[in-house]
């Protein structure tokens, strides 16, 4: 139970790490327009999932096999979560 909570916290930190630093995924480089702030969702979408994947498999023992769904789901779930921080930057001013 804790593991999915933190998770889903982790999930939400990585939505909003685009919209809340002015860099790239926090690391390097400059974000400077909002097409640029969208392009950060893709790459820290997919470090959620790999992150995820190694989760799994160390709590579970296994990873099991997830359709096209769950993916499309869970891409839907973290653009939900990214807009707290699309709040914060865009609407706000």
């Amino acid at each position: 139970m804790l593991t999915k909570f933190l998770y889903l916290v982790l999930m939400v930190f990585m939505a909003n790490l685009g919209w809340i630093s002015d860099k790239w995924l926090g690391i390097a480089g400059t974000i400077n327009q909002l097409w640029q702030r969208f392009a950060v969702l893709l790459p820290a979408y997919f470090i959620t999932l790999v992150i995820a994947y190694f989760v799994e498999q160390l709590v579970m023992g296994q990873v099991w096999p997830q359709g096209w769904e769950f993916y499309s789901i869970t891409l839907c779930l973290f653009l939900v979560f990214s807009f707290p921080g699309f709040v914060y930057r865009v609407l706000w001013k």
